[in-house]
């Protein structure tokens, strides 16, 4: 599992970041979080994960690319739609693999 670095957080988990992804990384269930990820499937552009789902044993969660953080379902439809808005007025097109590949290539 791989984070990016200027992850996409919902208002409602802005103050604990860093503590949910604690907890996602040591397999502590969380109800109300979901993560927001590179689509797993190439026909998709986004993945919504109820964070609950990471502890499950045989979650394939090795090659997740997290790219947000929310505090609830609604939250993570909010961030997805922020996030293909902003690629698509960045870009002209919802490439948003290339797009977040890009951005991060250019702050460093």
């Amino acid at each position: 599992m791989k984070w990016y670095e200027h992850l996409y957080v919902g208002d409602s988990v802005a103050d604990k970041v860093d503590k949910i992804k604690w907890k996602i990384m040591h397999n502590a269930g969380m109800f109300t979080v979901y993560v927001i990820a590179l689509a797993s499937n190439p026909d998709n552009l986004l993945d919504i994960i109820p964070a609950s789902n990471l502890v499950q044993k045989g979650y394939p969660k090795e090659k997740l690319r997290i790219v947000g953080l929310a505090g609830g379902y609604e939250e993570a439809l909010e961030l997805v739609r922020r996030i293909i808005e902003e690629t698509y007025a960045h870009t002209n097109d919802v490439d948003v693999y290339e797009y977040l590949r890009e951005s991060r290539r250019n702050t460093t």
